[in-house]
């Protein structure tokens, strides 16, 4: 939860009240935040003013400023209402052209222009910490968007966003007097304690992202530092804000708060002037987009959720505290999404922010009418009678990682991919954690190879999950919950393992038959299992359906050999779910 610390006395000037703690303490509560700490004045040195460190829920960007907690504040004691926020039409607007270069690195630009602003030391500092807010939150530290703001009237439109090779981009950093070219600036900042948690984003990239105005005067390196050239001083009027990013939506939400935030300042409050970025297919957008979304509920369904019963109007003027305009119609109600709540995803957000307006300490008590007997999931029940089966019979269970890397799912167990059984991640962070698992046998083996100082025989057992690309599901992957059993000793013993797997069938009430129901084994030659000592075990249930519950067989040589084990391993793994 991110804290922000906000001056006491502007805050209290702004809100026209004086609070003590405990009053503002109960004011943040009441509007869903949480004072921390309030600094007073007997604890500052000489010059110093009173903070208010305040906690702000991790999904509202607009209340990470002075501005947008003040005015959100404002609205929600009923002293302001909710501002409208506008695009200026202009004739000719400023334009980003992108290179086709940029798809490299970072393929996505946004803009826009805050004209006739006006700032003091506080606005700019608010400015600059809210940048530092969302770079740290929804910006991922500055590898899925950074922002970069200039001075409009030192540069030159058109623009372009251009990557290039480091050798070819030369200008001067902000705040420094030296030019440097791409490679002495990953130099230069090594030893920042700042920006230097930021150069593996562009450090191994053979070309960085850069942005230059008409006269190919670099403006920034995005997303590390931008130029002294069109630094933002308190005598800039006219504010050129550009973002790149690697995430559309993350960048319109990131533009959106920092337009709405301190566009207040304009000499025309609340407006924003239009930016088009052309892409190098050749179409082009308008930013930014600031208009307000449209969310429609019910009545019904914000009372049932609150666990009040407000009439519609009642509900209308409770939204309008959170700064949702809302309109009611038989009970239907359709709320407007300012630009500041990209937080509100669905129906149940309206609700939170109506329980909020309403008070959490009003909503009354009541008692839950509904008998309700709790019981266990079938598939967990199931699974810890299997458990307490097969520890009784002398096994210990072992519980491993769902993620496992890509070879030890398949090229270890001399099987193939055929591309639609496992769940690979997009970006690992590890070799050792690539896919999700679709079998338990990796994860036993690896226990017994990290365990061999213990004696043998190694008797382990596991029921868990795999999980399985699935087209039919919404979520594209699908679980399925397994039996993973291995023994291992001076020989492979087939009988012990076989043995297990008909102490948990017996368990289970399936007889080891071909004729009704009951389960066999059937003559298989998988590549994970010696030639000849393999087999598929086979399952009819009592409707007659036949199914394939798994395998059981003495693990090939070559398995023993890549998971450096020095002892035959026998083993079984079947689907538990076909039981119930």
């Amino acid at each position: 939860m991110p804290t922000i610390n906000i001056d006491k006395q502007d805050l209290f000037e702004y809100l026209g009240n004086k609070y003590n703690t405990d009053q503002f303490r109960e004011l943040c509560f009441e509007f869903g935040i949480e004072l921390e700490e309030d600094v007073s004045e007997g604890e500052l040195a000489e010059g110093e003013r009173a903070q208010l460190k305040i906690d702000i829920p991790a999904n509202r960007y607009d209340l990470l400023c002075f501005e947008g907690l003040s005015r959100a504040l404002g609205v929600f004691l009923g002293q302001e209402k909710t501002p409208k926020y506008t695009v200026v039409p202009v004739s000719k607007p400023a334009r980003i052209t992108v290179a086709p270069e940029c798809s490299q690195i970072r393929p996505l630009v946004v803009g826009a222009i805050l004209r006739n602003v006006t700032l003091t030391q506080e606005r700019y500092q608010s400015f600059i910490d809210l940048q530092d807010k969302l770079h740290n939150n929804i910006c991922r530290k500055r590898t899925l968007v950074s922002v970069g703001t200039h001075d409009l009237d030192t540069v030159e439109g058109p623009f372009t966003y251009e990557a290039r090779k480091p050798s070819d981009i030369k200008f001067v950093p902000l705040n420094q007097t030296e030019e440097m070219d791409g490679n002495r600036v990953i130099e230069f900042y090594e030893n920042d304690l700042h920006i230097r948690k930021f150069l593996h984003i562009i450090r191994d990239s053979p070309v960085f992202p850069v942005i230059y105005d008409k006269n190919r005067t670099v403006m920034s390196l995005p997303p590390l530092i931008n130029s002294q050239h069109s630094k933002i001083t308190l005598d800039t009027k006219n504010v050129f804000i550009e973002i790149t990013a690697t995430d559309m939506t993350k960048v319109n939400v990131v533009l959106n708060i920092l337009l709405t935030m301190f566009s207040g300042y304009c000499e025309k409050p609340f407006t924003v002037e239009p930016v088009e970025v052309v892409y190098p297919d050749g179409t082009s957008y308008v930013y930014p987009d600031i208009s307000a979304r449209t969310m429609t509920t019910t009545s019904e369904y914000l009372n049932g959720i609150v666990g009040i019963a407000q009439s519609d109007d009642e509900i209308v003027e409770l939204l309008k505290k959170m700064s949702l305009e809302a309109t009611a119609k038989d009970g239907e109600i359709s709320v407007e999404l300012p630009p500041t709540r990209p937080d509100i995803l669905q129906e149940c957000d309206i609700a939170e922010d109506l329980g909020v307006a309403f008070g959490y300490n009003k909503i009354p008590r009541t008692q839950n009418n509904a008998a309700t007997v709790g019981k266990a999931f079938p598939l967990n029940k199931l699974s810890d009678l299997i458990r307490k089966e097969v520890a009784m019979a002398g096994w210990t269970e072992a519980l491993t990682l769902s993620l496992c890397s890509h070879d030890e799912n398949f090229k270890q167990l001399r099987r193939v991919d055929n591309g639609d059984e496992a769940v690979v991640l997009e970006n690992p962070k590890t070799f050792e954690y690539q896919v999700c698992r679709s079998t338990l046998l990796p994860g036993l083996l690896k226990t017994i190879r990290e365990n061999k100082k213990h004696a043998i025989p190694y008797k382990l057992f596991e029921v868990s999950d795999v999980v399985f690309k699935d087209a039919t599901r919404d979520r594209g992957a699908t679980n399925q919950r397994r039996l993973c059993a291995l023994f291992s000793s001076h020989s492979a013993q087939f009988e012990v393992i076989q043995g297990l797997l008909d102490t948990v069938m017996v368990s289970l009430n399936v007889p080891h038959s071909k004729e009704g129901k009951g389960y066999w084994l059937s003559e298989s030659d998988l590549p994970t299992y010696l030639p000849g000592r393999c087999a598929d075990v086979m399952y009819r249930s009592e409707e007659g359906k036949v199914v394939r519950l798994g395998a059981i067989g003495v693990l090939h040589p070559e398995v023993l050999v890549n998971f450096e084990l020095d002892y035959p391993v026998s083993t079984f793994e079947i689907n538990v779910e076909e039981f119930l």
